[in-house]
């Protein structure tokens, strides 16, 4: 029987939170990040520390770095600049504020119910109680015991704990199985631990790039729609007929880039010793005009969806159709960008295979159909062929809609993995320093990301038209700010943090119809937050129309008469 051909195989996990962060108060206006370290990012370092074995890249955005190093601060010592934390260490919570109640009700039962409430009876019939007494207002709430909060705030915790956690401190097994009449020092044991693993995370995924397993990448800074920056107009490359915002461009976009490439390249240096190799660009958008902007930094490879590179694979050949995936999918490309950046395109189908529909599935079975679908590639590709296999997705949200988290899928992928003497794990610099992976030329990108290979999700539809309307108005007022000197340095900084944090891709990624309601609409406040932050810190008045929500119904943008009334003070 003839052996079945190698094949290189990289996992890419991308870590990314947006600037939760009022940047005027310095209060956290949700929770995510160190919910998402308890959980999320300490059960992926586990299962790579417990699979020596294994290879894979791990990116970081440095905005989510920031924030957890602003949250291991606050563990540390600091003041706790998180209203839930706070909530968890209150030793009385009878006499709970009305507000604090509320906060309570709104975010202590935000999970997915299936897998992180349904399980746990206790858990369940608290929902059950605050629903009760919480809807449809939430007056009810008066009359619920602090005891009541207290096992909402622990049940929630416990809830967003990791798998590989649960199983390294028994107390916690102890805690899921009393269920109830949690005590002020249960919470304070909670506290205490999510503070050491949010403490230690930076420095256990040093330790494992350390010890040769994981190459760390970075994103822009704040996580930026690069190619939109750069020019709106991008958006018609992959789709002609779509409609952009009413702005000619967004004020100093290249520059704007170009300072959130440098920003994350400096960041990644100061906490890893090393500039990161190459960088996954937020939501795999790239454009010509992106590509060379990187191509003139210390970088050597860069990353996107399949998608794009079908189009433009199609754009180079008009026309004509595409060959098989198989013939021009697994092996990288060299950018048509002066320098030596070299593109590597996920396989979609594979990399949401686990991101959406794994999770639907038996582990072990999940595991192995992927292992599969690994041969089926190599078997496939022509003799002499060594095809380079790269899966990009989300490393944190997926998991909340695995049983155990994901842990006995990703266990038995590991393992599988670890014991495959034909498939090889490796990382993308690996790769190009191994000198053995041939490259194609790309003579040229359409812009798009990972989404459909388009950027229809962060354009087009009218609220997220007038979103860009309003971030290039604010700009706009910056830049005049700059040139007038009524700035001081300090205060010039922070300006620009604040602007930073607006050019992040999150805000337009959730404004828009196609979005659960709650969550649009957080976002849609701390984006219109973020804007108004900006106008005071250039001393100047913000807009009317940032008081109300940012269009749900576009035909309505702008009219505070016939909206909603939903202000970004609710976030300060």
């Amino acid at each position: 029987m003839s052996r079945m051909p190698r094949l290189d195989l990289v996992l890419a996990w991308h870590m990314h939170q947006p600037e939760y962060r009022n940047l005027a108060s310095g209060e956290f206006t949700q929770s995510w990040v160190y919910l998402h370290a308890i959980k999320d990012y300490a059960d992926m370092a586990a299962h790579l520390e417990h699979h020596p074995g294994m290879h894979a890249v791990v990116n970081f955005s440095p905005v989510l770095l920031d924030q957890i190093e602003d949250y291991a601060a606050q563990f540390a010592g600091g003041p706790l600049r998180d209203p839930l934390l706070r909530l968890l260490t209150t030793e009385d919570l009878s006499g709970l504020a009305q507000k604090d109640r509320e906060r309570v009700f709104e975010h202590c039962f935000r999970s997915d119910h299936d897998h992180l409430v349904a399980p746990y009876p206790h858990y369940r019939r608290l929902r059950d109680l605050f629903r009760l007494a919480g809807e449809p207002d939430a007056n009810g709430l008066a009359y619920l015991s602090g005891d009541a909060f207290a096992d909402a705030l622990v049940w929630y915790h416990l809830a967003w704990t990791g798998e590989s956690v649960r199983r390294e401190h028994e107390w916690i097994a102890h805690l899921l199985a009393r269920g109830e009449g949690f005590s002020y020092a249960d919470r304070r044991q909670i506290f205490e631990l999510a503070g050491a693993l949010v403490g230690g995370l930076v420095a256990r995924y040093r330790r494992l790039t350390e010890r040769g397993q994981v190459e760390l990448s970075a994103s822009p800074h704040f996580h930026p729609l690069a190619p939109l920056l750069i020019a709106p107009g991008a958006a018609r490359e992959a789709e002609p007929g779509i409609t952009l915002p009413r702005i000619d461009s967004y004020p100093g976009g290249r520059q704007r880039v170009l300072a959130h490439v440098t920003s994350a390249l400096r960041s990644h240096a100061a906490r890893f010793d090393m500039p990161p190799a190459g960088m996954w660009p937020a939501e795999g958008a790239v454009s010509d005009a992106f590509l060379e902007i990187l191509a003139a930094q210390p970088l050597r490879w860069a990353a996107a969806g399949e998608a794009v590179l079908a189009h433009s694979l199609r754009g180079a050949r008009p026309g004509t159709g595409l060959p098989p995936r198989d013939d021009y999918l697994y092996r990288p490309y060299h950018a048509s960008s002066p320098g030596n950046l070299v593109c590597f395109f996920r396989d979609d189908r594979l990399s949401d295979l686990i991101g959406f529909e794994y999770s639907k599935w038996d582990g072990k079975d999940a595991a192995l159909h992927f292992m599969g679908e690994l041969r089926a590639i190599a078997r496939r590709l022509p003799d002499g062929e060594r095809p380079v296999v790269s899966i990009v997705l989300d490393g944190e949200n997926a998991w909340e809609y695995y049983a155990y988290n994901g842990f006995y899928f990703l266990d038995e992928l590991y393992a599988q993995l670890e014991q495959d003497g034909d498939i090889q794990t490796t990382t993308f610099n690996a790769l190009l320093e191994s000198q053995a992976t041939r490259t194609r030329p790309l003579p040229g990108i359409v812009a798009g990301s990972w989404v459909y290979g388009t950027l229809s999700t962060w354009i087009g539809s009218p609220a997220k038209n007038r979103a860009w309307e309003l971030l290039a108005a604010a700009k706009h007022s910056f830049d005049l700010a700059l040139a007038s000197s009524r700035l001081t340095e300090g205060e010039r900084v922070t300006a620009e943090h604040q602007l930073a944090a607006l050019e992040g891709s999150d805000w337009l990624w959730w404004l828009g119809d196609d979005n659960p309601t709650q969550s649009a609409n957080d976002f849609d406040c701390l984006f219109r937050l973020h804007l108004t932050n900006l106008y005071a810190m250039l001393k100047l008045p913000p807009p009317a129309e940032l008081g109300y929500a940012i269009c749900r119904n576009s035909s309505r943008a702008g009219r505070p008469d016939t909206m909603r009334r939903s202000t970004p003070e609710t976030m300060r």
